[in-house]
C-alpha cells in the first residue's frame, strides 16, 4: 500500500495526465488566442483614435486609463472562457473516471475524498493559467506598444478572473460528482450560469433584495474586478463557494457511501455556506486598486466626509431603470459607501421604469438626513451629493488638489503584429503541440497502431 504522500504525488501525475489527454483543453487553448485577440486588437485600436484627440483635460483622464480602456475588454475572452469551455474541461475531468471505472481503482490509494477532488481542482486551475497565456501575451504586446502597466489595477484584474474560473471549476466538480453522466452535469452547470445571469437581469428590474444578492454573482464580481474594486466581502464569498462546491463533490464521489447519508452531508454544507455567507454579508473593508481612482472620491473628499457626524440617511426616489439611479449609484453613493459604511440608501419607487412616476410629486427627489437636518436635492452627480452633504454638515468643501488629478495615459499605438500572434501562431502552436505524440494521449493512438 502507498503512504499518503505517494498517492497524493501519484494522482498529480495521473490528473496532470488525464488534462493534456483531454481535447476540450486543447480546444480551450486553440480558441483562447483569438478571443484575447479580438477583443485586445479592437481596444488598442478604440484607445488609438480617442488619444489621437489629445483629450487630456480635467475629467477627461478615465477614458486614457488602460484598466477601462484595455484590460477590461482584453480580459472579457476569460470570462466567456470561463462559462461556456472550461466547464466541459471541468466535468471531462471529474467524471471520466467514473465513467471508465478508473475511480474504483483510485479509491484504493489512502487519500481523503477533499484531497481527492482538491487535486482534480489545482490541476485545472494549472490548466486555467496555462490558457490564461493568452491575455499575458496582450499585456505583453501592449508594453512593446509604449502603453502604460499599472501593476495592481492589471492583478486585481487577474484576481478576479482567477476567481471566477475557481467558481466555475467548483460548480462543475460538483455537478459532475452528483450526476451519472457528463451530459447531465453539464447541463446543470449552464443552467446555474444563467441562472445568475437571470438574477443580475431581475436585479437590474427590480431593485431590492435581489439588487443584493446580484452584488455576489460571478459577472458582477468580475466587472468589480475589471474596474479596480476589490471588496472583501466578495472575495471571501466566492471563497466560501468554492469550497462548498468541492466539499460537495468530496461527499457525491464516494461510491461506497449510502445516498442517504451523502444527501444528509450535503445539506449541512449548505447550511453552513448559508451562515458563513450571512456573515460575509457584513464585511466593508475594500479597496480600490485603480490608479485613476475610479471607484473613490479625491482623498481630501474623502478625509473630509470620515469627520462628518453620523448617520446619514439618503432617500431616493428614483425607479430602478431610470438612468439617473444608475449614475447615481455609480458615481456617488457606491464611492460614499466606502468611506462611509454608516450610510443608509433608500431607494422608492412605484414602478420598476418610472415612466409613469415622472409626474409625480416627489419623483425624482434625492432626500438627505444629517443631525436632524434634512436637504433635497435632484442632482446626481457625485459634485451634487458631496455639496449638499457639506451643506447639512456645516463643512467648508476642501480643495482639490491639482496633483491628485488622473490625466490618463492617451497612446496613439496601432496593432502591430497582434493578429498574427493571436490568429496565427497561437492557434498553430497549440494544435501542434496538441497533436504531438510526445503527449500522453497520442503516445498511447501511436502505440496502439503499430
Amino acid at each position: 500500500m502507498r503512504s499518503p504522500k505517494g498517492a497524493w504525488i501519484w494522482l498529480v501525475g495521473k490528473e496532470w495526465r488525464e488534462l493534456v489527454a483531454s481535447r476540450s483543453w486543447w480546444v480551450m487553448l486553440a480558441v483562447m488566442g483569438p478571443l484575447v485577440g479580438f477583443g485586445f486588437i479592437s481596444a488598442v485600436r478604440t484607445y488609438g483614435e480617442a488619444s489621437g484627440l489629445n483629450g487630456t483635460a480635467i475629467g477627461v483622464g478615465e477614458a486614457f486609463s488602460p484598466l477601462v480602456g484595455i484590460w477590461a475588454p482584453t480580459f472579457s475572452a476569460c470570462e466567456l472562457a470561463a462559462a461556456f469551455l472550461l466547464p466541459f474541461v471541468a466535468i471531462r475531468l471529474v467524471a471520466g473516471d467514473r465513467q471508465s471505472g478508473a475511480l474504483k481503482l483510485e479509491l484504493q490509494h489512502v487519500m481523503p475524498a477533499i484531497g481527492r477532488v482538491g487535486t482534480k481542482a489545482l490541476v485545472l486551475v494549472g490548466g486555467w493559467a496555462i490558457a490564461s497565456a493568452a491575455p499575458a501575451t496582450a499585456v505583453a504586446l501592449w508594453w512593446t506598444y509604449g502603453g502604460s502597466i499599472y501593476a495592481p489595477e492589471l492583478a486585481g484584474v487577474m484576481a478576479g478572473h482567477l476567481l471566477n474560473a475557481g467558481l466555475t471549476i467548483a460548480l462543475a466538480a460538483a455537478a459532475a460528482s452528483a450526476t451519472d453522466h457528463p451530459s447531465t452535469a453539464a447541463i446543470v452547470t449552464l443552467t446555474a450560469t444563467v441562472g445568475t445571469w437571470v438574477v443580475n437581469f431581475v436585479a437590474a428590474v427590480h431593485g431590492g433584495v435581489w439588487e443584493r444578492i446580484a452584488r455576489y454573482t460571478p459577472t458582477a464580481m468580475v466587472a468589480e474586478f475589471q474596474h479596480g474594486l476589490i471588496r472583501l466581502e466578495v472575495v471571501l464569498a466566492a471563497l466560501t463557494l468554492i469550497a462548498a462546491g468541492l466539499a460537495l463533490a468530496a461527499i457525491w464521489v464516494q461510491l461506497g457511501v449510502a445516498v442517504k447519508r451523502r444527501a444528509i452531508e450535503s445539506m449541512a454544507v449548505a447550511a453552513a455556506t448559508a451562515l458563513v455567507l450571512a456573515a460575509c454579508m457584513r464585511v466593508t473593508a475594500s479597496w480600490d486598486v485603480s490608479e485613476a481612482r475610479a471607484n473613490s472620491f479625491a482623498r481630501e473628499d474623502e478625509a473630509a466626509l470620515a469627520r462628518i457626524p453620523g448617520p446619514l440617511t439618503i432617500e431616493v426616489h428614483l425607479a430602478p431603470e431610470d438612468p439617473r439611479r444608475v449614475d447615481l449609484e455609480h458615481r456617488a453613493l457606491s464611492k460614499l459607501r466606502r468611506v462611509r459604511p454608516d450610510v443608509r440608501v433608500r431607494y422608492v419607487s412605484a414602478t420598476s421604469i418610472g415612466l409613469f412616476e415622472q409626474t409625480s410629486e416627489g419623483y425624482g427627489e434625492i432626500r438627505y438626513e444629517l443631525g436632524g437636518r434634512t436637504a433635497v436635492s435632484r442632482s446626481t452627480t457625485a459634485e451634487a451629493v458631496l455639496e449638499t452633504i457639506y451643506e447639512l454638515a456645516g463643512a467648508t468643501p476642501p480643495v482639490e488638489s491639482e496633483d491628485s488629478v488622473f490625466r490618463g495615459h492617451p497612446l496613439t499605438a496601432t496593432t502591430k503584429g497582434a493578429a498574427v500572434v493571436f490568429y496565427g501562431v497561437w492557434p498553430v502552436i497549440v494544435i501542434a503541440v496538441g497533436l504531438s505524440p510526445r503527449w500522453p494521449g497520442r503516445r498511447k493512438k501511436v502505440k496502439r497502431k503499430r
